[in-house]
């Protein structure tokens, strides 16, 4: 009777372990599916501030640019158009982070340096630790407490 309950408790014990595994396997993939959807939704949110930027700044280049053509051609001074060409930079590389393919290249940069170049990415001090994290949390609630 006791070798047939002890297979039972030992059989239950395997069944309960299998069970949690899974559950933080599955709670592991909830959390890494929400922060890629985070991270999309704050690429999302950079692209459309950058189509927002390059809007307004493409109205600015092309009241400035009517204003150095009428200057040019009220004074016949090529200095009038010298502020066109840092502009049109400007404008082409807004243009190209709002529509063109800089965030598949910047994209491929960063992969390139994580490939390559990962001790660029290390913290400070390494990565916080239980114990560090703890510590702090009883440093701050020490200083929180009135004395």
């Amino acid at each position: 009777m006791g070798i047939l309950l002890g297979k039972t408790m030992d059989e239950n014990l395997k069944k309960q372990q299998e069970f949690m595994l899974k559950t933080s396997v599955i709670q592991m993939e909830r959390q890494i599916q929400m922060q890629n959807q985070m991270r999309e939704r704050m690429m999302a949110m950079q692209i459309a501030r950058a189509r927002d930027i390059f809007a307004w700044f493409g109205s600015f280049y092309a009241l400035a640019s009517l204003g150095m053509i009428a200057g040019f051609s009220k004074q016949r001074k090529p200095a009038a158009l010298a502020p066109a060409l840092p502009l049109t930079f400007l404008l082409a590389y807004q243009y190209d982070l709002a529509y063109g393919n800089k965030m598949n290249r910047m994209r491929g940069e960063a992969d390139r340096i994580m490939d390559t170049e990962g001790i660029m990415l290390a913290l400070p001090h390494g990565l916080p630790t239980l114990s560090s994290i703890e510590a702090a949390r009883l440093d701050q609630d020490t200083k929180d407490r009135p004395s």
